[in-house]
């Protein structure tokens, strides 16, 4: 199948499957984006987490950050690790998306790419700790990049999205299921981007 996109430069192009993805543009302003991506940059304490993938332990090519309700366990981890306690602006996210995405969300992870170096291989959000068809919320701000996803009985099947600073997408349904997705590398110079996904660890 040709390769599909959900949106041209700038905004959302028809098709986009509203049973597993919605994409809400401008849940906050420039301005805000701006204030937060800075804030996020600074004041987070950033790990780069090593993961074992095909038997070797690899370091992330991203910094990452969990915070969560105080009973919440960090599910990425391979200890029960006591999260990060949420902050007014984290607080003030998730009000807004939530109202959106009609959850309760009891955690989020941040993640942080520097530049088009770092990236998040193909996976799925599929931990058992998440359910079997969890909502996910994600919020971007400062440089736009590709969210590709696959279907996983045919790569042929992918779409690109661009996930614009301060735009909402939510993941849904099967998706997780069906489906896996990436933040891929890049050859092009890229800015900054800080990515807050809201889940509902069980």
């Amino acid at each position: 199948m040709e390769q599909l996109s959900f949106f041209k430069e700038a905004g959302q192009t028809p098709g986009l499957p509203p049973e597993l993805l919605e994409y809400h543009p401008d849940l906050l302003d420039e301005q805000e984006c701006e204030f937060l991506l800075d804030k996020f940059i600074a004041e987070t304490p950033w790990m780069q987490k090593v993961v074992r993938m095909y038997d070797k332990e690899v370091i992330t090519p991203r910094l990452t950050a969990w915070y969560a309700n105080p009973e919440t366990y960090d599910y990425t981890s391979l200890r029960r690790s006591a999260p990060n306690l949420w902050t007014p602006e984290l607080l003030m996210i998730k009000e807004k998306v939530e109202a959106i995405a009609g959850v309760e969300f009891n955690s989020v992870l941040l993640n942080y790419y520097r530049n088009g170096n770092d990236s998040v291989a193909w996976h799925s959000d599929n931990e058992k700790a998440l359910g079997t068809r969890p909502v996910i919320a994600s919020v971007s701000f400062g440089q736009v990049r590709s969210f590709d996803i696959r279907r996983k009985s045919d790569h042929a099947e992918k779409y690109s999205i661009r996930l614009e600073s301060g735009a909402l997408l939510i993941m849904k349904g099967d998706l997780q299921i069906n489906w896996e997705h990436r933040i891929a590398k890049s050859i092009k110079p890229m800015k900054p981007r800080v990515n807050l996904t809201f889940r509902v660890v069980i």
